[in-house]
C-alpha cells in the first residue's frame, strides 16, 4: 500500500524500504537541526555581484566549531561568518570568520559585510561606532556614506622578506628581476606579504605558478597612471591565496588594511586614497583608505542579495 506525500513520489508506507528512500524520513538527528537568520552580501562594491560575497549566520550562538566549518565549506566562500554574543562587555557583537579550510582570527571584508548583516537585523550599537570582537579582539567600525569602515588593526608581523622568500615568490609569480621593487610582511592575522610592482598592467597580467606558492598569502600592489588608468583609484591591487580553495580573493580588505600601514608610514600613498581590486576577476572592487589622526580607515560598499533561513 502506498499513499501520496508532499513530495513528488509515491513512498511505500510498510515494507522494507531501500536506501534512496531513506532521505525522506527524519532521523532523530535531523529533528535536531536548528534554522538561523542567513544573508548573503556583496561588500566592496556599490554594483552587486561585483565585489565579494559573504555568507553570514546570525545568531549563531550554540553552533560547534564543526558545524561551522562544514557549513563554511559548503557554501564554498572565500570566507562565512558566524554572529554570537560578545564575550567583553565593550563589544557590540562577536564573529567567527571562516575559509573553507580554516578559521582565521580577523579578515576585512568579512568584518564589513558582518556589519552591515548586524545591523540590517535590528542590532544598535552602544556609541556613536560599532564594536566588534574576533580572534584579534576589538574593531572598531564607522558608517562612512553608504557603506562602512573599519580601523586597520596593528600588524602581528611587519618589515623586510628575506631574500630568499622574495625570490621564491618572484619565481611563482614569474616575474623577472628587479620587477619586484619591495616586499613587506603587512600580516594583521591572516600572514600577507606585499609585493609592489611598477605600475597597474603588470599587476594585471600575473599568472602565478600557484605550485611554487603554495603555503603563502600574497598581494601585489601597484600605483594607477592617471593619464592610462584614469583616475577612479589610485592604486590596483591582487590578492592570491594558494591552496585556500579560491587561488585569488575578489577584493580583500585586510590585505589593504595592511598595505594601507606599510604606505603610509613610509610615504608611498596620500592620507586619502582609493584601490581598485578584482580587476582580473571581472569584479569591480573599490576599497577606500582614510588617515585620520592615529587611525586608518579601510571602507567601502556593502550591499544584501540574499536573505532567508538556514537549518544546521
Amino acid at each position: 500500500m502506498s499513499r501520496r506525500g508532499e513530495g513528488w513520489f509515491n513512498i511505500p508506507l510498510s515494507g522494507p524500504h531501500p536506501a534512496w528512500q531513506s532521505a525522506f524520513f527524519t532521523s532523530g538527528k535531523e529533528a535536531l537541526m536548528r534554522s538561523f537568520d542567513f544573508k548573503q552580501l556583496d561588500v566592496f562594491s556599490d554594483q552587486p555581484l561585483l565585489g565579494n560575497p559573504l555568507a553570514v549566520v546570525l545568531g549563531a550562538d550554540g553552533l560547534t566549531d564543526e558545524q561551522m566549518a562544514a557549513f563554511a565549506r559548503w557554501t564554498n566562500l572565500s570566507e562565512t561568518t558566524f554572529l554570537l554574543k560578545p564575550t567583553d562587555p565593550r563589544a557590540d557583537y562577536r564573529v567567527r570568520i571562516f575559509t573553507t579550510l580554516e578559521e582565521l582570527p580577523f579578515a576585512g571584508h568579512p568584518t564589513l559585510g558582518s556589519c552591515h548583516a548586524w545591523l540590517e537585523s535590528g542590532g544598535v550599537a552602544r556609541g556613536e561606532e560599532i564594536i566588534q570582537e574576533c580572534g584579534i579582539g576589538l574593531v572598531r567600525i564607522r558608517r562612512e556614506g553608504s557603506g562602512l569602515a573599519f580601523t586597520a588593526p596593528p600588524l602581528l608581523r611587519s618589515g623586510a622578506v628575506d631574500p630568499e622568500l622574495i625570490e621564491q615568490i618572484r619565481l611563482g609569480m614569474k616575474l623577472g628581476a628587479g620587477e619586484i621593487l619591495d616586499a613587506r610582511w603587512v600580516d594583521n592575522g591572516p600572514g600577507w606579504v606585499a609585493l609592489r610592482l611598477a605600475d597597474r598592467a603588470s599587476v594585471l597580467r600575473l599568472q602565478p605558478d600557484y605550485a611554487q606558492l603554495s603555503g603563502l598569502k600574497l598581494g601585489v600592489v601597484a600605483p594607477w597612471d592617471p593619464v592610462v588608468d584614469g583616475d577612479e583609484a589610485q592604486f590596483e591591487v591582487r590578492a592570491f591565496v594558494p591552496g585556500d580553495g579560491m587561488a585569488e580573493d575578489p577584493v580583500t580588505g585586510s590585505l589593504n588594511a595592511g598595505i594601507a600601514r606599510w604606505f603610509l608610514e613610509e610615504g608611498l600613498a596620500p592620507a586619502r586614497y582609493v584601490v581598485s581590486q578584482g580587476t582580473a576577476l571581472g569584479r569591480k572592487g573599490r576599497v577606500s583608505i582614510q588617515r585620520l589622526g592615529d587611525d586608518i580607515w579601510v571602507g567601502g560598499s556593502t550591499v544584501t542579495c540574499i536573505e532567508g533561513r538556514v537549518s544546521l
